[in-house]
């Protein structure tokens, strides 16, 4: 009898991580240039929540998920699912799903929500630890525009942290694009072409 010899093919996909932050500095760019007075309305900030802080992060996550890796399909999901929410709420705003809905808004409503979102984003900062210093502080700014944002949505000091918003969402739209370029460089030369900082050791030795 012929003996059938088994053989595993491993599948190797390639790291997502660099859509995933291309995804995330687009649409942080965008919406943080409306914050900062730079741009007006909401109309043209809708597509890129969508498409690049919506689907493209979401796309991130699932690759993510083949790579085993916890917290790159647990950030770029619950950041692209972030930006559909946040989406949904500016259509709403818009009267895009009637009036009835425009004329029930509650902004506090959306500040919990911030709220939420900023205690994921500080457990995940402390996971970022262990990632690189380009990661790590992607979140610490994501920190500071949750907090900003919370704030602004409760009516605290509104136009300072407004503003702190917009400023921290510029810093996240620049470190993202740098943390895509390095990612893509990188793997692409073999060789470190942008460095992104070791992990700090903290909880991994």
């Amino acid at each position: 009898m012929e003996s059938q010899t088994n053989t595993q093919v491993k599948i190797i996909t390639a790291d997502p991580s660099a859509l995933g932050l291309f995804g995330l500095a687009m649409v942080t760019l965008v919406a943080s240039s409306q914050k900062l007075g730079l741009t007006e309305g909401l109309s043209l900030v809708l597509p890129w929540a969508i498409f690049l802080g919506g689907i493209a992060q979401l796309i991130a996550s699932l690759l993510d998920a083949k790579h085993n890796n916890i917290f790159g399909t647990t950030a770029f999901g619950a950041f692209g699912l972030f930006w559909f929410g946040v989406g949904t709420t500016w259509l709403i705003q818009l009267g895009v799903f009637g009036e009835t809905l425009a004329a029930n808004i509650d902004v506090k409503q959306l500040g919990f929500a911030f709220i939420g979102y900023l205690i994921f984003s500080l457990f995940m900062t402390i996971g970022a630890l262990e990632t690189n210093k380009v990661l790590f502080l992607i979140f610490v700014f994501i920190d500071l525009l949750f907090i900003g944002l919370s704030l602004s949505s409760f009516g605290v000091m509104y136009e300072i942290t407004h503003m702190v918003a917009g400023i921290a969402e510029m810093f996240i739209a620049i470190l993202s694009f740098y943390g895509c370029g390095a990612i893509v460089l990188n793997t692409h030369f073999g060789q470190v072409v942008l460095p992104i900082g070791k992990p700090f050791g903290i909880f991994k030795k």
